[in-house]
């Protein structure tokens, strides 16, 4: 599957973003005060935990592991994976969640989309993490459970990648400065600032190339 918008991506895109909001933001929210999550390999998971526990939605399985120990659960409905990794559905207190909290709902995806949604995330932590150690500002890329998209911060610029939403159906890498577009130069083509779809980003010099130039640009209009 190539990495452009199809009805197979939306749809397992749709359904770890439910899981990211409803059961590991919610639970770890709960537990510690954070909704932050990270790139892992085959998808994502928590960074504080639950109480203990951290969580990982791998492919189309959830992961719950506790020390040595490691259980398993498909990914079926919010309820059920809630009740298997033992925390309440539903995230409440930090923001208010942009998918649906329906319990019963039925998650749906397929392995080979969910494979390569996964190869984005871990293109996406690569290339932020470089971006931000040529930057001089090194940090750990944070899987937003809002927005669903993997982002760093650099003097008040946001430097990231989606995996496509309502703005822009593919995936997509952006520079998102907090003021808007610093300038009528062509690369801020977006209301938020620039974006460039995945069919141009094949590697992480592309990414970090793209990255680079916002951030030169956005130098450039404040001097």
């Amino acid at each position: 599957m190539t990495l452009t918008q199809s009805p197979a991506l939306t749809r397992i895109r749709d359904s770890w973003h439910r899981v990211a909001e409803h059961v590991l933001a919610a639970g770890q929210f709960a537990a510690s005060g954070t909704i932050r999550l990270r790139q892992t390999a085959g998808g994502y998971a928590t960074t504080a935990g639950v109480d203990g526990r951290q969580l990982a939605v791998v492919g189309l399985t959830l992961v719950m592991s506790d020390g040595d120990a490691r259980r398993t659960a498909p990914l079926t409905t919010i309820g059920a994976l809630a009740a298997f990794a033992g925390v309440r559905p539903g995230l409440s207190g930090s923001y208010s969640p942009t998918t649906a909290p329906d319990l019963e709902a039925l998650l749906t995806g397929e392995e080979q989309a969910a494979e390569t949604l996964a190869a984005w995330f871990s293109l996406g932590t690569t290339s932020l993490r470089r971006f931000a150690d040529e930057a001089g500002h090194p940090q750990e890329p944070v899987l937003w459970p809002e927005h669903f998209d993997l982002g760093v911060t650099v003097s008040e610029v946001n430097y990231g990648f989606s995996p496509g939403d309502e703005q822009i159906s593919e995936p997509y890498v952006y520079v998102m400065p907090h003021a808007g577009p610093p300038s009528s130069h062509p690369f801020w083509n977006a209301p938020f600032g620039a974006a460039l779809t995945a069919d141009r980003i094949r590697t992480t010099d592309d990414a970090v190339a793209f990255s680079t130039e916002g951030r030169a640009l956005t130098e450039r209009s404040r001097t």
